[in-house]
């Protein structure tokens, strides 16, 4: 499997675990606000990191 696909994969596995913590800080849990904003940084490095691999990826093809 390509990394840009094994990255996309774990992008969405966060989002779906983000999500119980956005909706029991919605509902006023402190706690899991922390762990959402957490969870979010991580969700913005990585969406960096796939546009990172996808613009190397289509480099290469254009070297190729």
């Amino acid at each position: 499997m390509s990394a840009i696909v094994e990255k996309w994969n774990e992008i969405k596995v966060l989002v779906e675990s983000l999500e119980l913590d956005v909706h029991k800080n919605a509902n006023g849990n402190s706690s899991a606000g922390v762990r959402a904003r957490r969870g979010l940084r991580q969700l913005k490095n990585g969406a960096a990191e796939l546009v990172k691999l996808t613009i190397a990826e289509e480099k290469a093809r254009k070297e190729s």
